[in-house]
């Protein structure tokens, strides 16, 4: 990834479909909306790019279709939890809205968006609020603290993935 991707991150407030404030980053490649998509669209590699998948048990054929899941561990070896994340909605190659479970820990709405950048370049925007489970209780500002600096990575990560293989 280039040095000046780096630069690009952001980390802004948005909302979730019901209204409800996220927190969102954003980190702007030198890759196409499709090139996202073709990562994101591949659940295997999900504990690849996403900080704290530790491992990937299945995935569901039919993934990103709506209601299909990925069925993921989460943390590190022996204190792993298994759980899985689930397909809201999706809109190849401009969005995908998931609900990620780590109980017990909870519940988490996700959304990652892709937009047309200068220069043939791709922004892509991950958002996220906990929205079940004891973390649903935490304000927005202590969220963005747990949230905004592993989004980054996750952010960071995956755009080396796409790069690697596109770039």
């Amino acid at each position: 990834m280039p040095s000046s991707a780096l630069a690009d991150l952001r980390s802004t407030t948005t909302t979730d479909p019901d209204g409800h404030p996220a927190v969102e980053v954003s980190l702007t490649v030198s890759s196409t909306a499709e090139d996202v998509f073709r990562v994101l669209q591949d659940g295997w590699l999900y504990a690849l790019w996403v900080v704290g998948a530790s491992h990937i048990r299945a995935v569901d054929e039919t993934w990103p279709a709506p209601g299909s899941r990925i069925h993921h561990s989460v943390g590190p070896w022996p204190l792993t939890l298994d759980d899985a994340t689930e397909v809201l909605r999706v809109d190849p190659p401009w969005s995908l809205e998931l609900r990620a479970k780590a109980w017990p820990v909870g519940t988490a709405w996700i959304r990652l968006t892709t937009h047309p950048a200068p220069e043939g370049r791709t922004e892509i925007c991950l958002a996220e609020r906990a929205d079940g489970g004891p973390g649903r209780h935490l304000p927005l500002a202590a969220q963005r603290v747990a949230l905004a600096p592993r989004n980054n990575e996750s952010l960071r990560r995956l755009a080396h993935l796409v790069e690697g293989r596109h770039g």
